[in-house]
């Protein structure tokens, strides 16, 4: 058997492509700090080295061998964000001599990048392929656009970029398409709130089990991450200690949830409790063709067997993994039915809740570690987590299939479908 692609074309729904003999070796992630927390001073660039190291290691897998690396990055934070992506590949350990590329769609641009690094090695450009995705949204800058321009004596214009970009300037701000959803699915406040809980729970029982620690890599209070022939880079944590765990999930109750306002349209239901948590994190995924994993004897977590992207409108855009999944799953001439853990990012409990609804999913295979309303949602980092998360889910399961996937603001869905070997 040899790598390699079909892709696909419904001009009325979406794109995709199906692949044969490529796998997932493995994975790390680093903790997902709180908004101004643990991680909050650490750059994107080295949140993603740390991972990416993390991941190399984990595969078993020399950095030598790396052809390609694909980084997903969403919020420029930091001064050398020009360089992310090659900085990235060369701190991590990769030949001069490979290529680094940074790819954007926004919340499923882990998943999109795991999928183009798919392509590259069906079309025999790579064997061996470092994805990574990377946010550190506590420092998403505030900007001023036109201060080159000049600017009114007292009157600057500064804007404050986490914020504006939770707005889509073509329709509504992201929460209100949330609240649009659960109008349309009939959803109430009560239900929105426990699916937000049991989020939480979910979380919290598979922290307790230890889930978690078989995809953390520990990040110690302050490094110097060095490489040969290239300058060292440090960081810091924000504070004294390092950081091991996540820091967004907490203990709530619905008494607790019932007491938060709304937070986008004056009806809701949705709430600082029922959104996904703003925290800064990276995750990498090692990616190899099947003749690289044979002739290195490695044992890959899984393959992917394809991935599809949809457009939806704008002012729903939480729908967007119904038409994703779907066009994926008939392409692949399976069902819902044939899938046996789904891991759909929870953007709002709303727009999760109005999926699985709209998918009539069984919830029990849905998120069974929680989502990111407990554990958060760094931009970039979320589709190689939710692909990391589902894959180790199935192995701790004995079960087969799994999908990634993710609304993406603007308007789109992304879907994958993995297979743990």
């Amino acid at each position: 058997m040899k790598a390699s692609v079909v892709g696909f074309h419904d001009k009325q729904v979406g794109n995709g492509a199906l692949f044969e003999d490529i796998y997932l070796i493995d994975g790390k992630r680093t903790p997902f700090g709180k908004y101004t927390g643990g991680l909050s001073t650490v750059s994107p660039t080295d949140l993603g080295i740390i991972a990416s190291r993390a991941a190399i290691e984990a595969s078993g897998v020399p950095a030598s061998d790396i052809d390609q690396t694909i980084v997903a990055n969403i919020g420029q934070a930091s001064a050398d964000s020009f360089f992310l992506p090659r900085h990235i590949a060369l701190y991590s350990g990769a030949p001069i001599e490979s290529t680094a590329l940074l790819t954007q769609r926004i919340c499923g641009s882990g998943v999109e990048l795991l999928g183009q690094a798919a392509e590259q090695i069906a079309l025999g450009k790579a064997n061996l392929v470092l994805g990574c995705g990377t946010d550190t949204m506590s420092r998403f800058p505030l900007a001023s656009y036109a201060a080159r321009q000049g600017f009114q004596l007292g009157r600057p214009e500064f804007i404050d970029v986490l914020w504006e970009a939770l707005n889509d300037t073509a329709a509504v701000p992201m929460g209100f398409t949330a609240d649009n959803l659960a109008r349309e699915f009939s959803l109430s406040r009560e239900e929105v709130d426990a699916f937000a809980m049991r989020s939480q729970k979910r979380y919290a029982m598979a922290h307790e089990a230890n889930f978690f620690q078989g995809e953390i890599t520990p990040i110690a209070a302050k490094g110097v991450l060095e490489i040969e022939n290239l300058k060292p880079r440090k960081y810091r944590c924000n504070g004294r200690d390092g950081i091991a765990a996540d820091e967004h999930p907490r203990q709530v109750t619905m008494e607790q949830l019932a007491k938060l306002p709304f937070v986008f349209s004056k009806e809701g239901p949705t709430t600082a409790g029922s959104a996904s948590g703003i925290v800064d994190g990276a995750a990498a995924l090692m990616i190899a063709s099947g003749e690289y994993v044979r002739a290195n004897g490695l044992k890959p977590l899984g393959k992917i067997r394809g991935f599809a992207s949809t457009g939806v409108l704008p002012e729903v855009m939480g729908i967007g993994p119904v038409p994703a999944i779907n066009l994926l799953l008939t392409q692949m001439g399976l069902t819902t039915k044939n899938i046996d853990r789904f891991e759909i990012n929870e953007a709002f409990s709303a727009q999760c809740l109005a999926v699985a609804r709209a998918l009539k999913l069984d919830e029990e295979k849905l998120n069974i570690n929680g989502g990111a309303i407990a554990i958060g949602h760094p931009l970039g980092a979320t589709g190689v987590r939710l692909a990391l998360t589902c894959l180790k889910t199935l192995h701790r399961d004995n079960k087969q299939l799994g999908i990634a996937s993710a609304c993406i603001g603007g308007g789109q869905g992304i879907a994958m479908v993995v297979e743990a070997c």
